[in-house]
């Protein structure tokens, strides 16, 4: 270490356990990437008590707008090797004024094989003063690269109760007790899902549509209509929020090419800008396509969960239901209609069912053959 090296200046417990790469691990909802940059916050802050939350390094960081904490946060369905490398070229300079060079890169389960080495690279030979912060589920070589793994120190947080995302959202948000406890008691331990079926009626007209493709199942009828409106009220809700996020983009970048002026030749872009273009909406349909998976996975987790609230009971299991709402008037009645091994291929089905949505089989197909898998298990009473 040279002279006024950074680590110096953190205390003996931090500075003894300083690394250049972390990875901050936990399930959806666990606030990993939070974590992560409120950590990059302690490490810029420039007060005696480290992590005092109020400096101005602290108060920038967790804004995000800090000149030494870059993040990288995939728009669309992978975070790519160029991605990387643009970063990491950047992050190899000497901080302006912070005392590190930091990199937060959310959802490190996205990069690519390419972008993985590229960063694994980096994590190797870090610069003395660039430090990684990684996120990811979990540890497991499906969200995570081995190599990657070993060479961080591992953080794994844990989901908050109920009742803590009761209290957030009474305290911090401002809602009512009743709505805010439902609301926490059927989240799957994620704060920010509860804030929106405690505040949204469309996202808890999601939730409840989700969950009524069990009882279409059963029925040939009425399962294949649930489906296609399931995968249609997807395509939907990623639509509304790409549509305001892409206009704002587009115009953005129009406003840099010269578009929209009243001078002679500026009512369009400059020749040879058609590439620019073409890349922000190729940019933005992935988004697209990636905000669509993300609403529609969503509804997948609550149906499995449905699925094994019904398990668990059948079973006589003495666990906290998914969906304690939904006790008397569909998990306990499935759990007498169907078998446990029946209820557990139900489950099963909605996994593979997340994986082949995963490799880019179209959601229709999906989401199909999986009602069929369904309506094999539920057709029948036990």
């Amino acid at each position: 270490m040279f002279e006024g090296d950074p680590v110096d200046e953190l205390p003996v417990g931090v500075r003894e356990s300083m690394t250049h790469s972390w990875l901050f691990t936990g399930p959806a909802g666990s606030g990993r990437s939070i974590a992560a940059t409120a950590f990059a916050a302690a490490l810029q802050c420039q007060s005696d008590v480290v992590g005092c939350g109020e400096c101005r390094a602290c108060t920038t960081v967790m804004s995000g707008s800090h000149g030494d904490v870059r993040h990288i946060v995939p728009d669309g369905l992978t975070i790519s090797v160029k991605q990387i490398r643009e970063i990491v070229s950047m992050a190899a300079r000497r901080p302006t004024t912070g005392r590190w060079q930091i990199v937060v890169v959310e959802d490190a389960d996205r990069l690519t094989e390419q972008g993985a080495n590229a960063l694994l690279k980096a994590v190797e030979e870090p610069p003395d003063r660039t430090i990684f912060l990684l996120c990811a589920p979990s540890v497991s070589p499906d969200d995570i690269a081995i190599t990657l793994r070993s060479r961080c120190r591992h953080v794994a947080l844990t989901a908050p109760t109920s009742s803590e995302i009761a209290r957030v959202l009474m305290e911090r948000d401002g809602i009512d007790a009743e709505p805010a406890r439902w609301a926490a008691s059927v989240s799957g331990g994620h704060v920010g899902r509860a804030k929106r079926l405690a505040t949204d009626p469309i996202a808890r007209a999601q939730r409840d549509q989700a969950l009524s493709l069990a009882r279409a199942a059963t029925r040939d009828s009425t399962a294949y209509s649930a489906a296609d409106k399931l995968v249609k009220t997807a395509a939907e809700a990623a639509a509304a929020i790409s549509d305001e996020i892409d206009a704002a983009e587009t115009e953005e970048l129009m406003t840099a090419l010269g578009a929209g002026g009243t001078g002679k030749g500026t009512a369009r872009p400059p020749r040879g800008t058609a590439g620019a273009v073409k890349e922000l909406e190729k940019q933005q349909k992935s988004r697209r396509t990636r905000v669509m998976r993300d609403v529609l996975d969503r509804a997948l987790v609550d149906l499995a969960a449905l699925f094994r609230d019904a398990l668990a009971v059948s079973l006589g299991a003495r666990v906290t239901l998914m969906h304690p709402d939904k006790e008397h008037d569909v998990v306990a009645p499935m759990a007498d209609y169907a078998t446990p091994d029946k209820l557990l291929r139900c489950i099963e089905a909605v996994l593979e069912c997340r994986e082949v949505l995963e490799m880019n089989v179209k959601p229709k197909f999906a989401v199909g053959a999986m009602v069929v898998k369904l309506g094999d298990q539920l057709a029948t009473r036990r």
